[in-house]
């Protein structure tokens, strides 16, 4: 028995924030300086500009979505 191909819906981003990518890596399995053993990622599907925060805790990635949201919205002076 065979399937059918995944036919997917595909987002396109129209301008900047409104599609982000995110991913969270870790722990690793030796940490950076200051003690980090993971890392977040957000790339912004508009621009394609991506940016990552080095984290202690895999509980601190709402808190730095929240840092990138404001640095980009900043640097942009969109909201």
């Amino acid at each position: 028995m065979t399937k059918k191909p995944f036919v997917g819906q595909s987002a396109i981003a129209n301008g900047l924030l409104d599609l982000v990518h995110t991913d969270v890596c870790g722990p690793l399995s030796i940490p950076a300086r200051g003690g980090f053993s993971y890392f977040i990622t957000f790339t912004d599907d508009h621009s394609r500009y991506g940016y990552v925060y080095l984290m202690r805790y895999k509980s601190e990635a709402f808190g730095r979505f929240k840092e990138y949201r404001l640095e980009v919205e900043n640097q942009t002076s969109r909201k």
